[in-house]
């Protein structure tokens, strides 16, 4: 039986990195993107049988000719994980934050996903998962851009979601909604329900193998979404 075969965007660090490792533990082939070269070197040199990596920054123009070289070296693909991310406080609104937040977790994100479904499309089948963030169910005043790319994305996913289902394809859609994970991108103050790298990898993994349209990391978060979708506008501008 071919190993299955999963493209990994954002493995650097933090989340992609663990997910890659899950993945080639499960005797999956890995291919992994990144903009450092070293990190992604040493993640190909814990599993250099199962994992090729391809370095390149989503924010450029050669996506897709990446994407491409990295489907060369893995033999297919069954399974593509956008984890790339940026977001950063602009609270005086600096528009080189959102220039950049908008690149990576808009364009660079909406040009990969969309050659990755219609990969599956040519292929019969399957499966796109994005990391958004529970940070899409509402604005932010601090980090405007951040909340509004992560929606972008969560709105994008459905969208794929449902039109696969229209032109009956088996292209399962993910929708990965974290809350605060200990990495670089958690910033700010009152910070909450911190989960390990290696918790959220974990629930992520399984998430995506499970094929769920939508995953809140840790499952705990799912409380406040709810929380966050019903809170009347006059209450959450207070604290928004």
């Amino acid at each position: 039986m071919d190993k299955k075969k999963v493209i990994l965007i954002g493995a650097s660090s933090g989340i992609g990195r663990q997910l890659a490792r899950l993945y080639a533990q499960a005797g999956w082939i890995v291919g992994i993107s990144g903009r450092r070269k070293e990190k992604l070197e040493s993640l190909v040199e814990e599993f250099p049988d199962q994992i090729v990596m391809e370095c390149f920054d989503v924010t450029g123009t050669g996506n897709i000719e990446s994407m491409k070289n990295l489907l060369q070296q893995t033999g297919g693909m069954d399974l593509l994980v956008y984890n790339s991310g940026y977001g950063d406080i602009s609270a005086s609104l600096d528009w080189e934050i959102d220039r950049q937040t908008t690149a990576v977790n808009v364009n660079g994100f909406q040009e990969i996903v969309l050659f990755a479904f219609n990969y599956f499309m040519k292929q019969g089948q399957g499966q796109i998962a994005g990391i958004s963030s529970i940070a899409s169910i509402r604005g932010s005043s601090w980090a405007p851009a951040y909340n509004a790319s992560k929606a972008f994305m969560s709105h994008y996913l459905e969208g794929l979601h449902i039109k696969a289902a229209r032109l009956k394809k088996d292209i399962a859609i993910t929708d990965i909604q974290p809350g605060y994970v200990k990495t670089d991108m958690a910033k700010g103050e009152g910070l909450f329900w911190m989960a390990t790298v290696e918790k959220a990898a974990g629930q992520i993994f399984r998430a995506i193998g499970l094929k769920k349209r939508k995953a809140y990391i840790t499952r705990r978060w799912w409380l406040v979404a709810q929380l966050l979708k019903s809170m009347p506008f006059y209450f959450y501008k207070k604290i928004g």
